[in-house]
């Protein structure tokens, strides 16, 4: 059983643990990254954001053929099979997998490709692909394993129609209806994806509202839209039993509803990937879903084992785990490091959705004192020339100091242009405030001119008070 030592191992290839390793790397540690899977990325590029970012491109580029007159002159309107459009999104996930690979050579870090699990604080047993093993051994250790689709056990996702958030990638055929359980940002993205193939979604949310953290004249318009698009939109639902057949799936709520459809996606949360990892042996546990609890610093309750991204939980994202890969590496060189606590939020539904800072409610509920500036896509000269109209800018700031308090945004290239105003938010003041939009100079025609439309409307509210 051959041994090597490192100064830092990183279990898991994903956002966290590239980003974890290449700093790390850049900082004179000597580094290996383990990853089970055959191909570098994580779930992020195989299963998750690249993924379903690049169908979700693929779908909105065929709805704009469908829908803009330009187009029309060409045919009738096309439809694609599920299975054709997952032509295209395999080809950027194999670019994906070739551009990570060569980062990992031109940074000296050691790829070791295995199953890995804790002998103790100090070393790990990688099983190979060959069947052989290794002990590997290191000062310091990251755990960046990610996460997986959660699956209740008396769900039955051998069913060849019963699919959860990675499997669904791999539907052979194109259902006519499909049942997606759990209005989540992954259910809601896949919501707006499959009904724009013209399939009939239901979708069922347990909650209130859809996606309750963000905005809520956000949530309403994402509900308008998804209704618009025909989804079918079902709020304080919970399953009860599901039964799969020849010729579908059936789901049975505990409010005695019965839906049936071709297809059943599962969205209903995720766990992290910490059961084969052997955290026993150095005295570390995860809570219920798989996640490990860690300090300010990234690191856990063993003072040398350090956990990123999705397995430790909140907020889950691609960006946000890059930084807190970076964060643990410089905890780790004993540098300075920030907590990353204001991850802008992205959801790629159509239209797309992202905000940063606070929501309306949060703003009420702490008796702040605000005001709320609004820009229509369908005023803005660019959106009009693109055909773009749905959507709205919402800027909400501090009405005796003018700070910018949140930026939220619905409509196309949302995760683009919310990256305007959280540059001006994070500006020391009274370089943070609204004025900023009023007093610069926007490039004509853009979307970007929607900032200036919303912080006129917003300082027109103020001085009318």
């Amino acid at each position: 059983m051959a041994n090597s030592k490192y100064d830092l191992v990183v279990i898991g290839s994903g956002p966290a643990g590239e980003a974890a390793a290449m700093s790390a790397a850049k900082k004179g540690l000597r580094v290996a990254v383990i990853e089970r899977s055959p191909s570098v990325g994580g779930n992020c590029t195989h299963k998750g954001t690249i993924p379903s970012k690049a169908l979700r491109h693929s779908v909105k580029q065929l709805m704009r053929y469908n829908t803009q007159p330009v187009f029309r002159a060409l045919g009738e309107p096309r439809r694609l099979t599920f299975p054709e459009v997952m032509q295209t999104v395999n080809k950027v996930i194999s670019y994906q997998v070739e551009m990570h690979t060569s980062f990992y050579a031109r940074n000296r870090v050691d790829l070791v490709v295995g199953d890995a699990q804790f002998k103790d604080a100090n070393n790990v047993v990688v099983q190979l692909a060959d069947g052989a093993r290794e002990i590997i051994s290191a000062e310091k250790f990251v755990i960046a394993t990610g996460s997986r689709p959660y699956r209740p056990a008396d769900v039955d996702f051998n069913h060849p129609r019963v699919y959860d958030s990675d499997t669904i990638l791999d539907m052979a055929h194109t259902p006519q209806s499909i049942i997606i359980y759990g209005a989540g940002v992954i259910g809601c993205e896949y919501a707006s994806i499959f009904a724009a193939l013209g399939m009939k979604v239901d979708l069922i949310n347990s909650r209130n509202h859809l996606l309750e953290f963000l905005d809520d004249e956000i949530s309403d318009a994402l509900s308008y839209h998804l209704r618009d698009m025909g989804v079918t939109v079902r709020h304080r639902e919970e399953y009860a039993k599901v039964t799969g057949t020849n010729r579908g799936v059936t789901m049975e709520m505990q409010s005695g509803k019965r839906i049936s459809a071709d297809a059943l996606l599962w969205c209903n949360g995720r766990s992290g990937n910490t059961g084969s990892l052997g955290l026993e042996h150095v005295g570390l546990e995860a809570n219920h879903r798989g996640q490990l609890a860690v300090d300010d610093h990234y690191c856990t309750a063993v003072e040398n084992i350090f956990a990123v991204g999705d397995v430790i939980g909140w907020p889950s994202l691609a960006s946000a785990s890059y930084d807190q890969g970076r964060a643990a590496a410089d905890a780790i060189a004993g540098r300075d490091h920030r907590v990353i606590e204001d991850a802008p939020t992205g959801i790629y539904t159509l239209p797309e959705i992202s905000s940063v800072g606070k929501t309306e409610s949060e703003l009420t509920n702490a008796k702040v004192p605000y005001e709320v500036g609004r820009a229509l896509f369908k005023h803005t000269a660019r959106a009009q020339i693109s055909g773009e109209r749905v959507g709205m800018l919402k800027i909400l700031f501090h009405i005796e100091t003018r700070e910018i308090l949140g930026i939220h945004c619905f409509g196309a290239e949302a995760a683009e242009i919310v990256h305007i105003g959280q540059a001006i938010m994070k500006q020391p003041a009274p370089n943070n405030r609204i004025d900023y939009f009023v007093n610069t100079t926007f490039n004509y025609p853009t979307m970007a001119e929607a900032y200036r439309s919303a912080a006129l409307d917003g300082l027109n509210r103020v001085t009318r008070l």
